[in-house]
């Protein structure tokens, strides 16, 4: 007879349980940003880590392997996503994909005119005109899940929806404007290693390993090629097979998948999280935090996103080229709007990128900005997701 499962257990099985522990790595890494551990909190992200093999050496502080490393399974993970909802499921179909392809573009476009309002005379800050425009799933699905038990399916599936299209743009832009100095040798072993996924997946090799193995080269030699080292893991996803099943008889992408999951919600983002909030207020004035930067990013995350996507929306909508989501209320989509301004994780990530050469202070401003930005988002968006859940959901009430 099996036994009921533990309070523990239960919590990692909630579908909010990684947004949670996101949050608490993002807490206790300002803390500790905060108090006199802050020292060893810095010291222990610039702990030198190397690896060698021959003349082949990459020596990293700790948090580069975590922004490099870990996250090129965050994108590997994304990828996998992306691929299995493209060929087979909510992306799938056109009449599924136009109101969130829209709306994802809209929420894109918009912040960054906000960013760039507020940055538009300064030549450095205007290089982080894309960190408003990132959506954090984890975030996001875990606050609609808590608030939106009582809304209707078709909602959750939009916020997926428009989540994974504002990845591919957040790919796009790192790919494009936050790339370095490129190196051809690199980039010719990255294509080669490509070329060898590609021929995997046309033979349909069943052994994981070959793949894994093979993108870890990829992986190296795109980190040293100036692109940014997560495209690997993102490309890599596209060469996993969806049909194909692996030596132990499971569809390799769906399996990979499914074991990665638990990996990437409650180890990767959460440690990706403790070594990028750290915000340290120890001598800081208002001045110093609330700059333009800051101010760009919040308004950009907490009103670019709403205006931009409900927006869109209503226009798609009443244009007659889309319909709303099955069975929901204008308020409600407008609740889920505001959750699509909770940038966490993406916009750390593409703040890093952007200003990984400026002092320190344009890091303090980025992830101020974030923070602020996404809190408002994930606090205004729970409340009236609260408040309208309850509504009926067989009307569609014009705005």
């Amino acid at each position: 007879m099996q036994e009921n499962p533990s309070v523990i257990q239960k919590f990692f099985q909630h579908e909010a349980a990684s947004g949670f522990i996101l949050v608490f790595a993002a807490v206790l890494a300002m803390i500790m940003a905060n108090s006199p551990l802050n020292n060893f909190y810095n010291g222990l992200l610039e702990i030198p880590v190397s690896v060698r093999f021959g003349a082949f050496e990459i020596a990293k502080p700790l948090i580069l392997w975590v922004n490099d490393g870990l996250m090129a399974i965050f994108f590997f993970l994304v990828g996998l996503e992306i691929k299995r909802e493209i060929l087979g499921g909510n992306l799938s179909s056109p009449s599924q994909i136009t109101l969130p392809a829209i709306a994802a573009v809209a929420g894109i476009v918009f912040p960054a005119l906000i960013y760039v309002w507020f940055n538009a005379d300064d030549p450095v800050a205007i290089k982080g005109w894309a960190i408003p425009s990132a959506t954090d799933i984890a975030f996001a699905v875990g606050v609609f899940t808590i608030f939106g038990k009582s809304l209707p399916l078709s909602l959750k599936l939009f916020l997926l929806s428009v989540a994974i299209f504002d990845d591919i743009g957040a790919i796009v832009i790192i790919a494009l404007f936050y790339s370095q100095d490129l190196s051809t040798t690199s980039l010719i072993v990255a294509v080669s290693g490509l070329v060898v996924l590609f021929a995997l997946n046309r033979f349909k090799v069943r052994t994981q390993a070959a793949y894994i193995l093979v993108g870890v080269v990829v992986w190296a030699a795109v980190l040293k090629s100036g692109v940014h080292a997560t495209l690997a893991g993102f490309a890599l996803a596209w060469f996993i097979p969806m049909t194909v099943k692996n030596e132990d008889g499971h569809p390799m992408l769906e399996h990979m998948e499914h074991q990665l999951h638990p990996w990437v919600g409650f180890f990767v983002l959460p440690i990706f999280a403790f070594a990028n909030a750290g915000v340290s207020f120890l001598g800081a004035s208002l001045d110093n935090i609330f700059n333009p930067i800051t101010l760009g990013i919040a308004a950009g995350l907490f009103i670019g996103k709403q205006v931009g996507i409900f927006g869109i929306c209503w226009l798609t909508v009443k244009s007659g080229l889309a319909k709303l989501p099955e069975h929901a209320t204008w308020p409600q989509l407008y609740g889920v709007t505001l959750l699509c301004g909770i940038g966490f994780t993406m916009s750390l990530f593409i703040g890093s990128l952007a200003f990984e050469d400026q002092p320190l202070e344009y890091q303090v401003s980025v992830k101020v900005g974030v923070l602020l930005g996404s809190l408002l988002s994930a606090f205004i968006g729970a409340f009236i997701l609260a408040k309208v859940g309850n509504q009926g959901n067989k009307s569609t009430p014009s705005p």
